[in-house]
């Protein structure tokens, strides 16, 4: 089978829908499928091309683990101003789906968000091509940015969410990564049929637990009771509470709080740091994907924070995933389908939203108590390869890719043409 992927991120890009979509295809290539993925340039966060690449309008190829990868030529713009954003996500696909068309004919395309667009460039190839689409629902869009307060102008949001709408009704099948999402597309009306959840995961064995001494030294933190949050920081984690926490962590002088990652945020989140004083917080930035998951295993604890607003309460964030699989306890700052899994597994501390106290009091907690980080650590961990393995989570997700093609007449055109790159 021959599968067209629409991803706006893909490696050496490190947020969650790059690293899902590369762990995905590359498990359908070993199952012995031709998969092409039509993405950008890398540039996520700050907007500047990654070196050894180019903005450029002709196509770019290149193999990574037998995955074709062509690279469109897209407004490039930072992960922080909206309409600059928006530039650069309709660029992506302009750009995409005649792109699409230039690559061998598939049997199926599979379009996933965020972004937005992405999903579009998945339904106008599907009508070029005339072949069958699959939406891989990763965000709820626009709501997500309403949610944060991104997007204000009624109409608009009306416009938007009619073509959401469409979009869910034209799609071949829906795969949505939480239960709840799947809730929400049944209460607005998409048949239960048409849609699958395959949530978020981990590869369990490439998270081997390794000596963080180094890491931690150069840190100047060997003696320190390290709290970090690695990933995004947005609109939608309301990082400010982090702050806070660490203000009221002051006289826990063997505390020190570490951020990795960059955002819409980042920017404003340091200077509130140095204007507050808060010699106990270090922000990394952004760093290499492998480089990310050091910082997790040198950590003793790994929080992760949401917002307190209803959508987030459907969202099931990586970092989780994230943070049992390298066996370190969390504390989680959602609610909803997030604090569901997170208690289930008996991998962390739950607190309320946006709560600096509670997460302060938390980490307190933790730090006094060995045994019970030891014993969050292992059931995370062993949660994670029970049940979330992204091996297992990959096949399942092909088994709705092939029934997506199966659903319309016609023969897989498999290798005949002799096109592929790899």
């Amino acid at each position: 089978m021959r599968i067209l992927f629409f991803s706006h991120y893909f490696p050496p890009e490190v947020n969650a829908p790059a690293v899902r979509t590369f762990e995905h295809c590359r498990e359908w290539v070993q199952c012995g499928h031709e998969v092409h993925v039509v993405t950008c340039v890398p540039s996520h966060p700050q907007g500047r091309v990654y070196d050894g690449y180019q903005s450029r309008l002709r196509l770019q190829r290149e193999c990574v683990e037998g995955i074709n990868v062509h690279r469109v030529w897209t407004y490039v713009a930072a992960n922080r101003r909206f309409l600059r954003r928006s530039l650069g996500y309709l660029s992506y696909m302009i750009s995409a789906v005649p792109a699409g068309r230039r690559l061998p004919r598939p049997d199926v395309i599979v379009a996933t968000s965020p972004q937005f667009f992405c999903a579009c460039a998945g339904f106008l190839a599907s009508k070029l091509l005339r072949r069958p689409w699959l939406f891989e629902l990763r965000d709820i869009w626009p709501e997500s940015i309403v949610a944060v307060g991104a997007m204000r102008n009624r109409l608009l949001i009306r416009l938007l969410e009619a073509i959401e709408l469409r979009l869910y009704d034209d799609a071949e099948r829906i795969v949505a990564v939480t239960e709840a999402f799947k809730a929400n597309l049944l209460r607005r009306g998409v048949p239960e049929g048409k849609v699958e959840v395959v949530p978020n995961g981990i590869v369990p064995d490439s998270w081997a637990p390794g000596d963080p001494s180094v890491l931690r030294s150069e840190l100047g933190l060997d003696a320190r009771f390290v709290v970090s949050y690695v990933g995004t920081h947005g609109m939608a984690h309301n990082l400010d509470t982090l702050l806070d926490a660490a203000e009221l962590l002051r006289d826990e002088s063997d505390v020190h709080v570490v951020t990795v990652g960059e955002g819409a945020e980042f920017d404003r989140l340091r200077r509130t740091r140095e204007e507050r004083g808060l010699s106990n917080v270090t922000m990394v930035g952004q760093v290499p994907h492998d480089r990310a998951k050091s910082y997790l295993l040198a950590s003793d604890v790994l929080i992760v924070l949401l917002r307190k607003a209803a959508l987030f309460r459907t969202v099931l964030p990586s970092k989780v995933f994230e943070a049992m699989a390298a066996g370190k306890p969390i504390i989680l700052g959602v609610e909803g389908e997030a604090k569901r899994v997170v208690e289930s597994a008996g991998a962390g501390l739950c607190i309320e939203p946006e709560n600096a106290r509670e997460l302060a009091d938390a980490v307190v907690r933790l730090k006094s108590d060995d045994a019970l980080r030891q014993r969050l650590g292992r059931s995370g961990r062993a949660a994670v390869r029970e049940l979330y393995d992204r091996r297992v989570l990959a096949r399942r997700m092909l088994d709705v890719v092939e029934a997506c093609r199966a659903s319309r007449d016609g023969p897989a055109t498999g290798e005949t043409d002799g096109q592929r790159c790899c």
